[in-house]
């Protein structure tokens, strides 16, 4: 039961991570809008956590499933960024 619980945490904590961080440092970066910038960082964030897994409660799915709540992460702070600036256009003489 601990094993899920951190593995569902970890997943949490990727998306939020990346969200937060693509809304807020990513904010005029065209890159990030890119189709493949989700699967970037998925990848990267994955790689990065896979040596967590030689510590006694981290595992190989648990770093994946960060890797992918990174990539959701990341899109859907890309997402957010696009919407919130359709709606400034709009308001702009």
């Amino acid at each position: 039961m601990l094993q899920i619980l951190i593995t569902l945490a970890a997943g949490a904590l990727g998306f939020l991570l990346a969200r937060n961080f693509v809304r807020r440092r990513l904010r005029y970066v065209d890159a990030v809008h890119s189709p493949m910038a989700p699967i970037v960082a998925g990848t990267v964030a994955a790689v990065v956590a896979w040596p967590a897994v030689l510590l006694p409660l981290i595992t190989l799915p648990t770093a994946l499933v960060f890797g992918i709540g990174t990539g959701f992460g990341t899109a859907s702070g890309s997402r957010a960024l696009r919407h919130h600036e359709g709606d400034h256009r709009r308001l702009a003489p």
